[in-house]
Formats: C-alpha cells, structure tokens, sequence
C-alpha cells in the first residue's frame, strides 16, 4: 500500500494546474485560475483552481478536493490509481509498502500541540502586558499588525509558568508538552521550563500548513539570538525551510525561489510582493533543503546579506543547490544592507531590478577572486583555482559544469584537461592537503639527507601540533558542555570546519543547531552512539577540574591558531618548491612572518594539550 508520507510527497510535488488544465480551460485570474465546471457541465468561469493551498472549488455545485479528488472523480479511478497517475505526471516513482498504516496519523498529537501553543503565543503578543515590548520591536521594524497575523507572530512570556499552565489547562499535560519539546526537562531533575522565554516567535510549518515548530528571536539579554524547536517527529530542521508552505505556488508560477538567511527576511519580501522566498532555518541550506526546492524550481536566486559572512553562506548554500542540477544566481546588495533593510527602505521594485543584473553563482565568485588579485600571481592564482574546483565537482548538470570548466581554464590561462582532471581527483584528497601543481623536474628524484631532516622536522610538528590541536577541540567542547554561556562567544571565533576530530565536531554542531539551553537528551538526538559517549564522558568531568576556565579556553584557541599557521607555512613551502625565481622571495617572508607568529604563541607558556 501507499504510506500517507508518500502520498503527502506526491501532492506536494503535483502541478495541480496542469493536471486540471488537460481537462478544463482555465485562464489566470489574480492569484488562482479559473475555468468551467466539468462536473456540472457549467459555461461559466465558477470552477477555481488554487495552486497555492493545492485546492480546487466550484462556487456552484460545490465540487472540491485535491489533485487526487479530482482525478478520481473525473476519470473514475480508485484512490491508489490517483496516486500513481499523479506521481507519473509529477515525474516521480510511487514507493509502496506492505501494509498500510491503520488509525490516525501518530503526528496528528504533534500538530495539534503545536497549532495550540502557537495560538497563545499570538493572543500573548498582542493582547497581553507582557507582549509590550514585542509588539515596540515589530512596530520599530516596521512589520504591521497585518503582516505579522499573516504569518502568525507570537511572543512567548518570560516568566517560567505562563505558558506551561495555560497549556496545562486546555488538556496538555508536562509529559506531552516534553515530548513536542516546549518544556525541557533540567539535568538536575529540577522542574521543567519553557524552550522559549521573552521571543518573539515564528511559527514553522511544513509543505502541508501543518504547524510542526518555532523559530524564537530573542528580546532581552541572552546568549542566543534565534532559538528554534528541538528536534522531534514532525520537526527536523535541515528538512525544513520557512515559508515553503507559503511560497510553492508563487515559485512554480515564476518558475523561480528565491532563497534568503532569516525569518525577517522572508516576512519583509513576501509583505512587499514578492513570494517565491524561502528560508532555511539559521543554518547553512543543507542538501535536503536543496532536494525539496528542486521539486518546485529549477532556478534559484541568492540573496543573503553583503557582508563577508553572508558571502561565504550565499556559496555553501549554491553548491548545495548545485548538486541538485539547479541555476544558482547571485543577487548582490549594496554594502551594509540585508534583504530586509534593503526591501524596507527602496521596495519590492528596487529588489527586482538587482535580481536583474544578478550573476551566475560561479561567476560571482570569479568575480570576488579577480578583485582581490587572487589571479595576478603563482601562489594565489593556485588557491583561487582550488576554491573554484569544488563548485564544479558540485554541479550536476552537464552542460553547466561544462561552461564552469571553460570559464576557469579562461580566466586561469591553464588548460580544460587539467582542469578536468583536478576536478576528478579533488574528492580524493583530504582537506588538509591543498592542492599542488607537481614539480616534473623533481619527480623520481631521491631526496638529499637535507630534505629527509626537513621532511622529518615537519612531520614531528605536524604531530605535534595535530595532537595538542584534537586535545584543545576536547578542552573547548568541555567548557561548551559545562560553561553553556560560554556557548556565543566561542561560536563567534571557531568554525565547525575548526574541528578535524569528527566525534568533537559533531558534539559542537549539535551545540550550535540545539543552542545553549538544550538538555543532554536533546544533543544525543543529533549524535551517534561513539559521539553521545564522548560527550556524557566530558560531562561527567569535575567542572572544578577547570581551575582557570578563561586560560583553558585562550590556551586552546591559540593551539588551533598555531595549527592554522603551521598548515599555511608548509603550503608556502610546497609553492617554493615549484616558484620561479621572481616569487621566492615574496614567499620567503611570508614564511618568516608566520614562523614569527607561531613563535610568539609558543612563548605565552601556555601546555601542550593531550588528546
């Protein structure tokens, strides 16, 4: 049988227009389309298709349902055979299991919990004392009391109780409300509190309208700005985008998405007009992300913020998309401004006229490096072409990845095969070891005593540094775990990509998807079992083992520094190896500079962590 995930899969991917336009002449009209009825055999334009909610109606005979309902009645076929026919229409294989589910559907507890909290987080905001100050921050954003029931604004009190009884009043008991994660339980087995306090909430909806999670901006003091749910049966956040549920029609009718960072983002583009704008949940797009915008476009246009972070997420996110066979462009701002500011101060007008001089994702970031002067010399022409290798391996589309390899061999002056043979074996590599041009002059040759000492000092560092840099991951994941306020002020310094040991990489990432007050419990739902025992191994540490904190985290921010440091000087002095004689000493001092650097992080006296 067909399980209801499936079928919900199908109609979300189902042009309802085109199916019901084989059968019916409808014609545009605002929004929606309208036509005769085929069921009563009408003349008149009664019968609406909403291509939008999914839905059709005639507003004579009453005749309604979905794109199934349709198919059954008008071609008289059996709920299953819709479903297949549809799917086939949609281009998709209809997955089937043995047998169906019986009773309703288990996340139905889910979405009515949520649909209610999301009810008192909307009457909190503008009907009560404590929702003053949320409703001052939306007016000095200028989002209108319109705008906001659009999207179904809330506010969530600070003080612990509000809520919980409220909620505790209509039927939902503590353990129900631990389960759809608006209580969490302390560690100390002390009493449950609410997930959100003094937030401005955003409900999250999936492609159906079901109402499966929050997004919480925070008002008062606080170390995490957006909070969002935790992760349950309805609710997983690298499945999910903000505003999909809204946008799916707006995007098949322009034939385009426009995806953006934040909430806010969203709210303002789709309150100016412009609603094909979707949003990932304050992470990077990730690739199911991608996969569920490559049912509905086959273009993309980026519009992230202008400022360095903001481009290093517009070209994370365009890989991912890439990967999916979609045109990926670049919308590029004016310097200081984020969609929302942008859209607020000039229109929706100004925003389509910078979506028409948008760019190519490849050829924005070709863009970026020529004005930097990345191509103008050996040493960053090399790193310029292995920033762009990526971007090609990415792309699935033939021809597109095709033109991208054109393009660099263009503007690199190095050949398509090389090219093509970089981008074969870069998978292959680690990401510690950068890509080099071999040196044929050198190869075959034995190394001098000279070279084995230096081969055999650099490999001692190396170990050296790798190993007091994997200690120093475990020192700063420790003080995350134990020291949670530590949490924003760390992530402002280090990356995910910072963390080469995979067990403390991923405790960190689950830190920062969970934010700062998330159970254990919590955590563990994003881990593995050899990551949850590392990290229940950290937690179970004394924290007064920890005799200085601060020192603890500056001694291991500064072994990581030096590890960044001793990477970048064995890269100069791979390209020594291959310079000309012009270059050498450019690089030369830059290797003294970063020997100088890594000698004086050396002389602060700090110890060489373990692992």
């Amino acid at each position: 049988m067909i399980p209801d995930e499936e079928v919900d899969r199908i109609r979300e991917s189902a042009d309802i227009v085109q199916i019901i336009g084989e059968h019916v002449k409808l014609k545009r009209v605002g929004t929606g389309y309208r036509g005769p009825c085929p069921f009563h055999q009408g003349t008149k334009p009664n019968f609406s298709v909403n291509p939008k909610t999914g839905f059709y109606k005639c507003f004579v005979c009453n005749e309604a349902g979905s794109v199934f309902t349709f198919v059954q009645k008008r071609l008289g076929m059996d709920f299953p055979s819709a479903i297949r026919m549809v799917a086939e229409k949609a281009g998709l294989e209809v997955r089937e299991v043995q047998s169906r589910r019986e009773g309703p559907d288990p996340r139905e507890p889910f979405w009515e919990l949520n649909a209610t909290a999301s009810e008192y987080f909307r009457d909190t905001l503008w009907k009560s004392e404590e929702g003053a100050a949320a409703r001052e921050y939306l007016a000095s954003r200028q989002v209108s009391r319109e705008t906001a029931d659009r999207f179904g604004l809330g506010y969530a009190p600070r003080p612990i109780g509000l809520m919980r009884s409220h909620l505790n009043t209509l039927g939902f008991d503590d353990s129900r409300l631990l389960e759809g994660g608006l209580l969490v339980q302390r560690e100390d087995g002390g009493e449950p509190r609410p997930r959100f306090r003094d937030r401005l909430i955003f409900p999250i909806q999936d492609v159906s309208g079901h109402t499966v999670g929050f997004g919480g901006r925070l008002l008062g003091p606080g170390d995490v700005k957006y909070l969002n749910s935790a992760e349950s049966p309805v609710f997983t956040k690298r499945k999910l985008l903000y505003g999909l549920n809204w946008a799916k029609g707006a995007i098949r009718r322009e034939e385009r998405a426009i995806v953006v960072e934040g909430y806010f983002d969203v709210v303002r583009l789709v309150a100016a007009g412009i609603e094909e704008v979707v949003a990932p949940l304050g992470t990077a797009l990730t690739e199911p992300q991608a996969l569920l915008i490559q049912r509905y476009a086959k273009s993309v246009y980026l519009l992230y913020d202008s400022d360095a972070a903001g481009q290093k997420a517009t070209f994370r996110a365009g890989d991912a998309l890439l990967t999916q066979g979609i045109a990926v462009q670049v919308i590029t701002l004016p310097d200081g401004e984020d969609p929302d500011t942008f859209v607020r101060a000039n229109g929706a007008d100004a925003l389509r006229g910078q979506m028409a001089n948008a760019a190519d994702l490849f050829e924005r970031k070709i863009q970026l490096l020529e004005r930097a002067g990345w191509f103008g010399d050996l040493r960053r022409k090399r790193r310029a072409i292995d920033r762009l290798l990526p971007t090609i391996g990415a792309t699935a589309d033939p021809l597109t990845r095709d033109l991208y390899v054109s393009r660099l061999s263009e503007v690199a002056g190095v050949t398509r095969e090389l090219i093509l043979r970089e981008v074969a074996a870069a998978p292959r590599r680690s990401e510690s070891a950068p890509l080099l041009v071999p040196d044929p002059e050198s190869e075959g040759a034995p190394p001098t005593e000279e070279e084995r000492a230096e081969t055999a000092r650099r490999d001692l560092a190396e170990r050296r540094a790798t190993g007091a840099g994997i200690g120093a991951e475990r020192e700063l994941v420790r003080v995350m775990l134990q020291r949670r306020q530590q949490l924003e002020s760390l992530a402002e310094k280090l990356r995910r990509e910072d963390f080469r040991d995979p067990v403390y990489r991923a405790i960190y990432s689950a830190l920062l998807d969970c934010g700062p007050d998330a159970t254990a419990e919590e955590l563990a739902t994003r881990l593995e079992p050899r990551d949850i025992e590392a990290m229940q191994t950290l937690l179970e540490e004394s924290p007064d083992s920890m005799v200085n904190p601060q020192r603890s985290v500056d001694d291991s921010l500064a072994h990581l520094r030096m590890r960044k440091l001793e990477k970048k000087r064995r890269r100069i002095q791979r390209m020594l190896e291959i310079a000309p004689e012009d270059q050498k000493n450019d690089l030369l001092q830059a290797k003294t500079r970063l020997r100088d650097e890594i000698k004086a992080l050396e002389g602060r006296g700090f110890r060489w962590f373990r692992p």
